[in-house]
């Protein structure tokens, strides 16, 4: 079995929003930035793993991503599962039909027994866990700024409104009307 990008990045991705959505929404361009992932790419992947209910989006200034559960409740394998990443290493897809017309090859037990056992495996590793490695390998989270909007003093400034034509049409209208 070969893990594609799209797993890769996904998982890389739900670590780095993990790690900083106690600041709030995270904006996909931010962790695009910082893990080096295309933002198109980002934004398929978040796709799926919001129609898996695995992160929740928030549209509008200050919005992004935030986790759709909790870190704990989220395995390696609900990440990978949600962006379409098979997990398989058979070379049927698990159709036992390695050799056409439904014949498996002789390894198919062996592929299938480690497909179960992979499975288990990134069952077994939740989110936070893998956040919790970053955290005690040192990875500082930087706060967020805050965003302060600036009151001003001025007055609003409203449009001076003109009641004058506003083509050459409209003004030989007026001329010839009056």
């Amino acid at each position: 079995m070969r893990l594609t990008t799209k797993g890769r990045f996904a998982v890389t991705a739900m670590i780095d929003l993990a790690l900083r959505q106690n600041n709030g929404p995270v904006t996909l361009a931010a962790i695009s930035q910082r893990q080096q992932i295309s933002l198109s790419y980002l934004e398929q992947l978040f796709g799926k793993l919001r129609r898996h209910e695995l992160v929740e989006s928030t549209r509008g200034p200050g919005g992004g991503y935030t986790l759709g559960r909790k870190a704990t409740a989220i395995t390696v394998a609900d990440i990978i599962v949600s962006v379409d990443e098979p997990i398989d290493a058979t070379q049927c897809g698990g159709k036992e039909n390695c050799l056409g017309e439904g014949n498996r090859c002789m390894t198919h037990e062996l592929w299938a027994a480690l497909n179960t056992k992979m499975v288990d495996f990134l069952d077994s590793v939740s989110l936070q866990s893998l956040v919790d490695d970053q955290l005690a390998k040192g990875v500082v989270v930087e706060n967020a700024p805050m965003i302060k909007r600036a009151i001003s003093s001025a007055p609003v400034v409203k449009p001076i409104r003109v009641n004058a034509p506003n083509s050459v049409f409209a003004l030989g209208g007026a001329a010839f009307s009056k």
